[in-house]
């Protein structure tokens, strides 16, 4: 068996292991108002960090591009309340300026 596949197998087990611990938890503890807090959170913070990543690097570099531009837009217009196809219209010719004005 190759490593690759290896790394897949483990990497399951240790899904499956972290979903059954989760599901482990006393009710108890889960119905703590700070609790729910705190989950109500984690997907928003998750996709910015996914955000994040993917806007400012390429391979091992850090690197700002229209990307960065595009992202700026689109939290300018999300904050105006645009609507999302314009948020998408705006950032995506937001980033492509910039990409071509700087080459």
């Amino acid at each position: 068996m190759s490593a690759v596949w290896i790394a897949v197998v483990v990497a399951s087990l240790g899904c499956y292991a972290l979903k059954l611990a989760g599901l482990s938890v006393p009710a108890a503890w889960v119905e703590q108002p700070w609790v729910a807090r705190i989950v109500d959170f984690v997907p928003a913070a998750l996709l910015a960090a996914l955000v994040a990543v993917q806007v400012v690097t390429s391979g091992n570099e850090l690197v700002v591009d229209g990307r960065l531009a595009g992202l700026a837009v689109a939290a300018l217009a999300l904050a105006l309340r645009a609507p999302f196809i314009v948020v998408l219209v705006l950032a995506g010719a937001a980033g492509a300026l910039v990409h071509v004005v700087t080459g």
